[in-house]
This record gives structure tokens, sequence and C-alpha cells, in this order.
């Protein structure tokens, strides 16, 4: 029952929030119909969802981290594709999702092509002497998949190595350990996303 009274309030959500007459969320004013191929895209997505408990965690979980990353991310499919494989990254290396969400948003800007003047490589900035060091230099760091599997691989490591201290394992991620400026950013961005 609690179940179908959320997904009453969350098809209500969708239909305010779906319905489009422009591409930009500034400039959008409800139309009398939700987008159907977003709809569509919404389900799909859902359905391909693996990482979570059930269809309605999925259902409210994308939506709501789908309209916070339309500004950086405009095309839904594309979108919804990358909140899926995130969650499933973060979830199957024991990270919360929006942790993730937030290293993302300030290492790469969702920028799966993000390269540092370091050499860092992906969204999750990705240092290519990783390869060498787990035996795997064939392994595509731009790849989405691949970067968000090291990426969380690493910072589940330094989150254990930390003791569960999100600031000291965000540090050492960065390469910045005993500073704090870049775990005090990514604990803004963390703000947002949750």
């Amino acid at each position: 029952m609690i179940k179908n009274a959320g997904t009453l309030i969350i098809a209500g959500w969708l239909s305010a929030t779906l319905m489009t007459s422009s591409p930009t969320i500034a400039d959008q004013t409800p139309t009398s119909q939700p987008d159907p191929t977003l709809i569509s895209l919404l389900k799909q997505t859902i359905e391909q969802s693996d990482s979570f408990e059930d269809k309605f965690d999925a259902e409210v979980w994308l939506f709501s981290k789908s309209s916070q990353l339309e500004r950086y991310i405009p095309d839904n499919e594309t979108r919804l594709n990358l909140l899926r494989r995130i969650h499933r990254a973060a979830t199957r290396a024991d990270l919360s999702p929006e942790v993730v969400l937030a290293v993302i948003q300030i290492e790469s800007r969702f920028d799966p092509y993000a390269l540092s003047y370091a050499g860092a490589q992906g969204l999750m900035q990705v240092m290519p002497f990783w390869k060498n060091e787990i035996g795997h230099p064939e392994d595509n760091l731009i790849d989405v998949e691949t970067n968000l599997r090291y990426g969380c691989t690493i910072l589940k490591f330094y989150l254990d190595k930390e003791e569960g201290h999100l600031s000291y394992a965000l540090a050492r991620y960065n390469g910045s350990y005993g500073k704090s400026w870049y775990p005090e950013k990514v604990m803004v961005a963390w703000d947002y996303w949750r």
C-alpha cells in the first residue's frame, strides 16, 4: 500500500516534471502531456537496473537524480544510462552512489573524456598507472564502465584503509592526503546529491 502511494506521488511528480515544451529547464513550461520518449526511456532504464532492491527504489532514485544531473547531461538517454551505471558500480563497491556522483562532479563534471594535466582520465579521473599495477595495461580508462569500476574500487580501498573516514579517503583518492581542500569540495557536492 505504501509503495502504491509512493508510486502515485512519483507519477504526480513525473507529470509535473516531464511535461516539456522546450529543451532547457529554465524555459520549460508544462504542456498537456508528459514527453512520451522520456517516459519510455525511464521505464526502460528502471527495467535494466539490477543494483536496486526493487523497481520502486530504482524509480525514485533515477527520477530524483535525473533531474539533478540534467544541468550536466541534457540528453535523457545518456543521462539515465549513466545514472544506472554509476549506481551499479557504486553498489558493487559498497559505496554510496551519491558520494560517487559527487566525486565525478568535482573530478570531471561528468565528462567521460576528461583528461587532467597529470594524466588522470575519464569520469573519475583515474591515473593510468593503475592499469599496470593490476596487470591490465590494455584497459581503456575512457570507457565509462571501466572507469567507474576502477574509480569506485580505488575509493572503497581508501575508505576501508581510513576506517570509514570519508574526508581522509577522498584526500587519498585525490593524492592530496593531509590537505582538506579536495574533501571539502566533494562534501559540498555530496550535499547536492543527497
